[in-house]
């Protein structure tokens, strides 16, 4: 009983090799197929899933949008203070004017971005709302918040240094609680990604 396997272990090597080769050949074809079969389906669903995940915003594109918005909030803020100063306002009015002209100078730079692309003025108009509105409030929150709770920093004059000071700190603080707030926006496809697809 030893002795046939061994023989057939000697004389069938060859055969047994070719066998296991063609059966080899085989099998991998039909893998294949079944493989190819397998990624029509499945792959086309796990691609269509990495495409609407949030993994592909980076914190630069975040960053980008948050600092678009800050410019435009910095200049309305500083304005605002400005007007009010000269026309001896109180700090209520003047912070009312410098929230409306940090929305207006928010918009505006939006705008420009998009009716440069050749979009019509009411469709960029809306996209602009869409894309601003809510990453503006936070910051104007924030940064508001910021001034309103600093020990004199309302009463400061636009000559001191106090007041630079603490708008800086205020602007830097709603920098980064924004920044999270877009990312999470434009991985829903909403905020600045709106924007972007009239950039490209």
């Amino acid at each position: 009983m030893q002795h046939d396997p061994h023989t057939h272990h000697d004389h069938g090597t060859h055969q047994d090799h070719t066998g296991h080769a063609a059966h080899s050949g085989h099998t991998g074809h039909m893998g294949h197929e079944g493989h190819h079969g397998h990624g029509d389906g499945h792959g086309h669903g796990h691609g269509d899933h990495q495409g609407h995940g949030t993994g592909e915003v980076s914190w630069a594109m975040a960053a980008k949008a948050t600092l678009h918005c800050l410019t435009g909030c910095a200049i309305g803020e500083v304005l605002g203070m400005i007007i009010g100063t000269a026309l001896g306002w109180g700090n209520m009015e003047t912070m009312i004017l410098a929230i409306i002209l940090a929305f207006f100078f928010g918009y505006a730079l939006t705008l420009r971005g998009i009716l440069a692309a050749g979009v019509d003025f009411k469709t960029a108009f809306k996209v602009a709302l869409a894309a601003d509105t809510l990453s503006i409030a936070v910051m104007e929150i924030i940064d508001n918040g910021v001034i309103a709770l600093w020990p004199g920093a309302m009463d400061a004059h636009l000559s001191e240094p106090l007041f630079w000071i603490v708008l800086a700190i205020a602007l830097a603080a709603a920098f980064v609680i924004t920044t999270p707030v877009n990312k999470w926006m434009i991985g829903r496809g909403k905020g600045h990604a709106v924007v972007h697809q009239y950039h490209h």
